[in-house]
């Protein structure tokens, strides 16, 4: 009985063993702009991977470019990473454009899915014209040398192409993957995660301090989402997202002002300019178009208190539409951090028609007979108690006043009058035929 129980255990260790052997992967996505808030998830996911002994990680891309602070520390977390880390970009239709290409090239592994493609990493500059060869713009020229430089250094730390990843900076170049693959840009061009952990298993990537082997045919793939502390900022950094903030706290703010001890207005307003600061913070923002668009927001409620007949209104739609789109100073060809035209007419239009239609509410209640007063009494009918001659007593809706003649000519008892105005309490009336 002894031999098969011992047996039995060992088969059983054996399996368990083999279980435990299988490598893990963990898979993350980046599917946007690149942000402090895609910097902070990968680098969070990276020591994760470190800590639970994850086998390698792989990066889904799929970005139009982004901040280049945060490239940089995303680059430097691949170059310092204990685990092999795998760019792919995909699905099909991905790109790894502008600050993408810096990403893939700095990966133990770069790989792409057929139809995508990758390069444009020219660094453009605020207030850039469309001649990106210019010498005379010395900012420009320096983030040229520097990216180049930037790009150069990792394409040697990975054994990648170094002339075309410079060529991708100063030619703003981009390639398919086919053509990436061919000019040793990527090392593999897969149709799946699952064709790629297959293409790369056995290959052997260097990381600090040591060789490994990837050993990812039959590894077990786990996918590690943002937690909502990241995607909430990563939403925050949308410029759209900003400008809707920063136009909701403006209005929470003036609101509050105008209407001391409302109180909702004035949290709703401070939490949503807290907000949009942050948002801005990662975004080029145009100070002149911000001051314009307050100034905008500030002829509105002058409409209100102010008779204009329109100008200071027609002023604050032109002011807010000018600064809106002012306010997020992209450079060309970068829509990724564009507010949208949409937004902008959408938002200017609903502001204009709110303001117009308070204006226009203000006015028609100006305009509108008194029904409550002294003054409501004017154009009022009733009755002579005591002969009007010029002066003595009507009754109007059922109160006694004293009356006199609007004319100076007698009214007789019981006659029906009209007021038509009223001086220190005395009813002005003259005789009507209701």
């Amino acid at each position: 009985m002894r031999g098969p129980f011992l047996v039995a255990i060992a088969i059983l260790m054996l399996c368990t063993a083999g279980a435990q052997a299988q490598p893990r992967v963990m898979r993350i996505t980046v599917s946007g702009s690149i942000n402090p808030a895609s910097a902070k998830y990968i680098h969070d996911a990276l020591r994760e991977a470190a800590d639970e002994d994850v086998h390698a990680v792989i990066l889904r891309l799929n970005t139009p470019g982004g901040l280049l602070q945060s490239t940089r520390e995303i680059v430097a977390d691949f170059l310092s990473a204990e685990v092999p880390v795998i760019v792919y970009v995909a699905p099909g239709g991905a790109q790894a454009a502008s600050a993408g290409a810096f990403i893939t090239i700095a990966g133990h592994i770069a790989a792409m899915a057929p139809g995508t493609n990758i390069g444009a990493a020219h660094p453009v500059t605020l207030g850039e014209g469309e001649n990106i060869a210019d010498s005379t713009n010395i900012p420009l020229a320096k983030a040229t040398n520097d990216a180049a430089a930037f790009a150069r250094s990792i394409a040697e730390r990975r054994g990648r192409n170094v002339q075309w990843a410079e060529r991708a900076v100063r030619g703003s170049i981009s390639v398919t993957e086919r053509e990436a693959l061919r000019d040793s840009v990527i090392d593999v061009v897969a149709e799946s995660t699952a064709d790629l952990l297959r293409q790369i298993d056995g290959r052997r990537v260097a990381v600090p301090g040591d060789t490994v082997t990837l050993r990812t045919v039959d590894a077990q793939v786990f996918d590690r989402e943002m937690t909502f502390q990241q995607e909430i900022l990563d939403i925050l950094s949308d410029p759209n997202i900003a400008y809707i903030l920063l136009m909701l706290g403006i209005y929470g703010l003036f609101f509050e002002l105008y209407n001391p001890g409302a109180i909702f207005p004035g949290v709703v307003g401070g939490i949503c300019l807290i907000l949009a600061f942050y948002s801005m913070n990662t975004l080029p923002v145009n100070y002149a178009g911000l001051a314009l668009i307050i100034f905008g927001i500030i002829l509105f409620v002058l409409e209100i208190k102010v008779v204009s007949h329109g100008l200071l209104s027609i002023g604050g739609i032109v002011s807010l539409f000018f600064g809106s789109l002012m306010l997020i100073e992209s450079p060309p060809g970068v829509e990724f951090m564009e507010v949208s035209l949409s937004v902008i007419i959408t938002v200017t239009a609903c502001t204009a028609a709110f303001f117009l239609f308070v204006v226009g509410k203000g006015i028609a209640i100006m305009r509108k007979q008194p029904t409550t007063g002294l003054e409501g009494l004017v154009g009022e009918t009733g009755v002579v108690r005591d002969t009007l001659d010029p002066s003595g007593s009507v009754a109007v809706h059922g109160e006694i006043w004293k009356a006199r003649s609007a004319s100076g000519a007698p009214i007789p008892e019981k006659r029906s009058i009209r007021v038509t105005g009223v001086k220190q309490l005395t009813l002005l009336v003259e005789e009507s035929d209701e």
